[in-house]
C-alpha cells in the first residue's frame, strides 16, 4: 500500500509544480512582451497626445502588417481594469491580442475627454470600447466590449474568436 500511496503524492507533486512552471513561463512570456510595448499599448495617461500616438500606432501597424486596436477608457473605469486584469490572466489571448494588433489605449476622462479625437471615432457605447483599424487607418468596426463578455466576466472563447475575425489578412512582408 506504502508505493501506491508515494506514488500518487509523486505524481501529484509533480503535476502540481508543472501547473506551477508553466504559469511562472506564461507569467515570465507576459512581462517579456509588455516590456517590448509602447507606452501607449500599455496604460491610459490623460496627458498623452491621442493623436500623436494614433500616428505612432498607425505606423507600427502598417509596418508589421497589423491592425490597431483602439480601446477607449479611463483609470475611473471599474470594467476597464477587469479588462486588464483579464488579459494578464489569459496569456493566450494576451499574446494574440499583441501579435496580431497594434493597441491604442485612449484616455477618456474628467481631466481629459480628448473630445477632439473622439469626434473622428463613431460613438462610444459603453466603457471600454474598442475600435478596429486597418494600418493605413480605415475603421473597420465600433465594438462595446460587454459583447465579449460571458457570466459577468471576459471570455477567452470570445476574445479569441473576435480577435482571430478581425486580424489583418494582408501578407506579411
Amino acid at each position: 500500500m506504502k508505493p501506491v500511496l508515494i506514488f500518487a503524492i509523486s505524481s501529484l507533486l509533480f503535476f502540481v509544480n508543472s501547473a506551477y512552471a508553466n504559469t511562472k513561463n506564461s507569467q515570465s512570456s507576459l512581462q517579456s512582451i509588455k516590456a517590448k510595448l509602447p507606452e501607449y499599448s500599455k496604460v491610459y495617461d490623460d496627458k498623452r497626445d491621442p493623436f500623436k500616438d494614433a500616428n505612432a500606432a498607425l505606423a507600427l501597424a502598417s509596418a508589421t502588417n497589423r491592425n490597431v486596436l483602439i480601446e477607449i477608457g479611463g483609470n475611473w473605469c471599474t470594467w476597464c481594469h477587469k479588462l486588464d486584469a483579464f488579459l494578464l490572466k489569459n496569456p493566450e489571448v494576451y499574446n494574440v491580442l499583441h501579435s496580431q494588433y497594434v493597441l491604442l489605449k485612449v484616455n477618456v476622462s474628467d481631466s481629459n475627454e480628448n473630445e477632439d479625437f473622439m469626434k473622428s471615432l463613431p460613438p462610444v457605447l459603453g466603457y471600454p470600447h474598442i475600435y478596429i483599424s486597418t494600418g493605413n487607418g480605415k475603421m473597420l468596426l465600433s465594438k462595446d466590449t460587454a459583447q465579449l463578455q460571458h457570466e459577468n466576466d471576459y471570455s477567452t472563447e470570445y476574445w479569441l474568436t473576435f480577435l482571430e475575425q478581425w486580424q489583418s489578412k494582408q501578407p506579411s512582408s
